[in-house]
């Protein structure tokens, strides 16, 4: 471990060349006169060889790249759901194409993310090797759960992802369509349960704009919670709730396994390889994606919020990076910068909007 310009990184070749070093120089001060002699009267082998493959070492620890950071991120949900997943995948696309030697993941689920958001800004402050993933989600929990802690405590690095909202049931639900789960909320809306993310996020605001739609009172709905996406999917297999809602990677496998019927996505045109229709094929004007973004910690210089930014451009530009959305059927929606500080701005916006129509937010 070294520590450079406040940052901590891991180069294994520098400290294998330390110790060659510590050990050329421990030898007796006889053994040094000794060698003296010896190189002065005749060449000896063994010391050039030694020398030669000092060198070696030294060419080779040069030819190294640049130090790569030792990252810590947090997932503000419990294991399963799309931000731990994309925390995973950011923590091995790193380490696969040398942009950390150490990445670690920290779960710390809870209230949409805002109590990790929280523990995030009070303890990482200044620490340019901290990092947090957050999105859509996070933005509509600040607002319902009335947050003092929001995005702009935080250092914003990048959009990275989008996946649309699916829309799912047990695979022996009598409900076999979609227009089947939109007729039994407008003839009771709180006997269809739903089961998502955490209150106020995306799959929430997807299930009310669903409701205004279909001409039901969106505080009419009955929206289960779960912090995770393991709670949330083990609830609908088990047909603790009649429907549930989230980003279609969350079902995939088992929607491809049989035990979840796919009802329909929030996408406004079908998914190429996801055979479901959308929700305005069943004449309901919805369309809603989800977005996941990289924060870096609050109070970091203008240099290390620039060498954050360098090494989550690199992430999104490999071939890693693209291969994990293809096997995750996440959108490459990256934005960086100015520019992603703007979209930011108007997403929370549109969002407060959104939720006021719905109820959700006074």
């Amino acid at each position: 471990m070294i520590e450079a310009n406040g940052r901590s990184f891991t180069r294994p070749g520098v400290v294998l060349l330390r110790k060659r070093a510590r050990f050329r120089v421990s030898h007796p001060p006889s053994a040094k006169m000794n060698t003296a002699r010896q190189t002065k009267s005749a060449p000896d082998g063994g010391l050039i060889l030694k020398q030669f493959f000092l060198a070696s070492i030294l060419a080779g620890a040069l030819a190294l790249p640049a130090f790569a950071a030792d990252y810590t991120i947090i997932a503000p949900a419990n294991p399963g759901g799309g931000w731990d997943q994309t925390a995973r995948s950011i923590q091995t696309v790193m380490q696969q194409e040398g942009i950390s030697g150490n990445v670690q993941v920290q779960n710390v689920p809870g209230a949409g993310g805002t109590i990790g958001l929280a523990q995030f800004a009070s303890q990482s402050k200044g620490n340019p090797n901290a990092l947090i993933v957050g999105g859509y989600v996070m933005v509509g929990a600040i607002l319902t759960n009335n947050s003092p802690v929001t995005l702009n405590d935080v250092t914003p690095i990048a959009r990275l992802t989008g996946e649309y909202e699916a829309i799912v049931v047990p695979a022996d639900s009598p409900l076999k369509t979609f227009g089947d789960l939109v007729e039994a909320l407008k003839k009771d809306p709180g006997a269809v349960s739903w089961g998502g993310g955490s209150a106020g996020g995306t799959d929430h605001i997807a299930v009310g704009l669903i409701a205004k739609a279909a001409g039901v009172d969106p505080t009419k709905i009955n929206y289960i919670a779960f912090s995770g996406g393991g709670e949330a999917l083990a609830a609908i297999l088990g047909s603790q709730v009649t429907a549930g809602i989230s980003g279609y990677g969350e079902f995939e496998s088992q929607v491809k396994s049989g035990t979840l019927r796919l009802l329909a996505v929030s996408s406004a045109e079908r998914i190429a390889g996801v055979d479901a229709p959308t929700i305005k094929e069943s004449g309901l004007d919805v369309v809603v994606q989800n977005w996941r973004m990289v924060a870096a910690a609050p109070g970091l210089t203008d240099e290390q919020k620039a060498a954050v930014s360098t090494d989550i451009e690199k992430l999104v530009k490999s071939a890693s990076w693209q291969e994990t959305l293809k096997t995750k059927g996440w959108q490459d929606t990256y934005l960086a910068g100015d520019a992603f500080k703007e979209q930011l701005a108007k997403d929370i916006s549109a969002t407060e909007t959104v939720l006021k129509d719905i109820g959700l937010v006074k």
